[in-house]
């Protein structure tokens, strides 16, 4: 099979089900199968998976290794992987719908409108993976844990909902730890600086991205931060 180029994957985009794109960042409307537009605003379990299972979402999500690897190992529950990159995306929903994955959707906008698609205690988890720690303190307010973000997760996270940090990096490992251990509505559940030195304390976080083996090939210690969130 020849590669794909961007515009081609692009196109495909517009044909799988379980990928939703939003082009107005000023409304929540997301463009489904065909172009069609919908609204999944505080409805995904209702009019995309057509259940009750729990939601949860990974951000930043690349191609969806993680949100796929989760999917298999939680049959009872829902995924959804978000990242701006299509292209990205498109692996990840591909694989999705060649696995016949009913569990998971992708949405493809940016994180800082995140607060638009989804209600009210709509979702109960959310991983976070290798982000960009945007190490430079100009760019803080880019940092997917920056209280900002928290903010906004808030807006939609069931109260006690988890909110999971992978990371190989110190700075922001440092930056979210400071962060929860001083906000009013998070309580830190667990902090690590090596999450492989003991054994592991819950499975998925043995889930292993391509990234996280160069991380750990070139000898880096990945780092692991779970907090509950109060809702709003």
């Amino acid at each position: 099979m020849s590669r794909r180029s961007k515009l081609e994957k692009f196109a495909e985009l517009l044909t799988f089900r379980n990928v939703y794109q939003n082009y107005d960042p000023k409304k929540p409307t997301l463009r489904w199968v065909n172009g069609n537009e919908v609204d999944r605003r505080s409805n995904w379990s209702k009019h995309h998976f057509q259940n009750d299972h729990p939601i949860t979402l990974e951000l930043a999500c690349g191609g969806g290794e993680y949100t796929l690897a989760l999917a298999r190992s939680h049959p009872e529950r829902n995924f959804i992987g978000i990242d701006i990159k299509g292209n990205r995306i498109w692996k990840g929903a591909r694989q999705a719908l060649s696995e016949k994955l009913a569990n998971v959707a992708f949405l493809r906008t940016r994180i800082e409108q995140i607060d638009l698609f989804f209600g009210p205690d709509e979702v109960s988890e959310i991983w976070i993976t290798f982000p960009d720690p945007f190490v430079r303190k100009s760019k803080a307010n880019r940092r997917l844990t920056n209280i900002n973000f928290l903010n906004k997760y808030r807006t939609f996270i069931k109260a006690g909902g988890y909110l999971h940090l992978k990371t190989d990096s110190d700075p922001l490992y440092k930056f979210t730890l400071e962060l929860v251990e001083n906000c009013d509505y998070c309580r830190l559940l667990e902090a690590t600086t090596d999450i492989y030195v003991n054994p592991l304390t819950d499975p998925d976080l043995g889930i292993t991205t391509f990234y996280e083996k160069q991380h750990l090939a070139a000898g880096k210690k990945i780092k692991y931060l779970r907090f509950e969130m109060d809702g709003m």
